[in-house]
């Protein structure tokens, strides 16, 4: 447990590390925490900043739900070593679901963070490749039909889980709980766009423009 406890921490603090406010470092000390919607993510980041900007938060904000879930797992912690009683398959979910903690929380910044889309998009596809089209092309079809990204993006994750659910139960039981959890979260981080979205305020990203 030993082992458990601190992948799963240096996840959690991998997760802190917010892309949109290393980025905005580069870019003069923006913090997009403070403009727009007021959300650290990259939504909020392509609409305040641009294309570039947002981009690399997106790169970052990916590549932190894909790295502890590559790495962590087969880490020998010097003084702490491989737990026998763990499978790897069981510390990759735990550390992904750890950095997405980290990116909606994270320590370094007050706990106020992003929304998690990007980071859970990363934990699912490296933890279950096959996931990544449908990913995709739940969230394509989400955006096209009603341009709202949080909407996609909740779209996406619980049609993960459906997926999952519905092709590989009950063999992928532990991998069905993970996609679970992290459809709630960024249901429950996504809160605000769903009030808005009933009241007919939220914004909407047109794909495409005519004219």
């Amino acid at each position: 447990m030993l082992e458990l406890g601190l992948k799963f921490t240096l996840a959690y603090l991998l997760g802190s590390i917010l892309g949109s406010l290393v980025v905005g470092q580069l870019y003069g000390g923006v913090d997009i925490r403070q403009l727009g919607s007021g959300n650290a993510g990259g939504t909020n980041a392509l609409r305040t900043q641009g294309k570039v900007f947002a981009l690399w938060v997106i790169v970052i904000d990916v590549g932190k739900g894909i790295l502890p879930v590559i790495v962590l797992p087969t880490v020998d912690v010097p003084g702490v070593g491989i737990d026998p009683l763990l499978s790897r398959e069981f510390i990759a979910y735990a550390v992904g679901f750890a950095a997405l903690l980290g990116h909606v929380y994270p320590l370094w910044y007050d706990f106020r963070g992003g929304k998690g889309g990007a980071t859970a998009a990363g934990v699912l596809c490296v933890v279950a490749p096959f996931l990544a089209l449908p990913v995709i092309l739940f969230w394509v079809a989400a955006i096209i039909l009603t341009g709202y990204v949080g909407l996609s993006t909740i779209v996406a994750v619980v049609g993960a889980a459906a997926y999952i659910g519905i092709t590989d139960l009950p063999d992928a039981y532990r991998l069905f709980v993970l996609a679970t959890l992290i459809a709630v979260l960024i249901i429950f981080t996504h809160r605000a766009n769903i009030v808005r979205m009933w009241q007919g305020t939220e914004n909407r990203m047109h794909l495409f423009r005519s004219g």
